[in-house]
């Protein structure tokens, strides 16, 4: 469930492109204003606001929040600005092109349902020019390229039927092709993962439990590493429960000296309007204290004042 509060009645687009402009307008930005419109606004009222803003003052709202805003508020409100398709896209793109670390690109790809990652690659095409795969296999390299192209371009069921003899069978291929053998046959593992939905992929992992006394995602961790090891990972562990892998993102996010705050922005930005109220229940369930009271540290600002707007009610 999503913790993004969106007013009842909330104004029509028009009125927020005004409140926007008049914010931006005179010596210095309204931030304060900006905020409480932007944080509290879906995805659709968004598209809205932005069309209306080009219609009125013919210039893009994108721009103008490029001007008035900076450092991480910026980069956070930016964000938070596309649909969660073209945000997983400008993620991917800035992963693959510009920074040359895949972790973002890796999570993004492999915590994604087939659907969304159907949809994904058209609009990375209409938007970039260029193929999704055409991308992936310029900017990776050996087995985690492999992993990425099968997960982007494999069809998968979505659904929550299994047929419990194949997944037996693949938990016996799995162990075979790693635990049992000297070295790891990482061919095996990309085809099983990326050919079975997410519910077989589940009952793969009890099986594989039952039989071998400790979990698939052990076994993962044990056999493989890098971003390879990533990407399988992200793989099983949001097959079984998003929440709980996304609160432990956020937490090493956190952990320790300093902040990765391009971590934290992207989760939390690409969260809130999908599943952000179970992964402030997972987080506050594993590190006893709540995710808000956790962020709050962590932050200051404006910049704290936008990602508290975003989790909602400290609970």
């Amino acid at each position: 469930m999503a913790t993004l509060v969106v007013p009842p009645i909330p104004p029509s687009p028009r009125d927020d492109a005004m409140q926007l402009y008049r914010a931006f307008k005179g010596f210095g930005c309204d931030t304060s204003a900006v905020i409480n419109i932007l944080a509290h606004r879906d995805a659709t009222q968004r598209a809205y606001i932005q069309q209306e803003y080009r219609t009125t003052y013919a210039e893009e709202l994108s721009k103008r929040l490029i001007s008035e805003l900076s450092g991480k508020l910026e980069t956070a409100v930016l964000l938070w600005m596309p649909d969660p398709a073209g945000r997983d896209a400008e993620i991917i793109r800035k992963s693959l092109i510009v920074d040359k670390n895949l972790e973002a690109a890796t999570e993004v790809l492999c915590s994604r349902a087939p659907s969304q990652l159907q949809y994904l690659k058209q609009l990375y095409h209409s938007k970039f020019g260029v193929y999704l795969e055409h991308e992936i296999e310029s900017n990776t390299s050996g087995d985690l390229q492999k992993i990425l192209l099968a997960y982007v371009s494999t069809p998968r069921l979505e659904g929550p039927e299994v047929n419990r003899e194949i997944a037996e069978k693949d938990a016996k291929v799995l162990y075979r092709a790693g635990e049992k053998k000297l070295g790891t046959d990482e061919k095996t593992f990309i085809q099983i993962f990326s050919e079975r939905s997410g519910a077989h992929l589940v009952a793969v992992s009890a099986y594989y439990h039952d039989m071998y006394g400790h979990s698939l995602k052990k076994a993962v961790k044990n056999e493989t590493s890098g971003n390879f090891g990533h990407a399988l990972r992200t793989i099983i562990q949001c097959a079984h429960n998003p929440a709980k892998y996304f609160a432990k993102v956020l937490y090493k996010a956190m952990k320790g000296l300093g902040t990765n705050d391009t971590t934290l922005i992207r989760v939390i930005v690409t969260r809130t309007e999908i599943d952000m109220k179970y992964i402030k229940a997972e987080y506050a369930k594993k590190y006893k204290k709540t995710l808000n009271d956790a962020v709050h540290f962590e932050t200051s600002g404006n910049y704290r004042a936008f990602l508290l707007a975003l989790l909602g009610p400290n609970n």
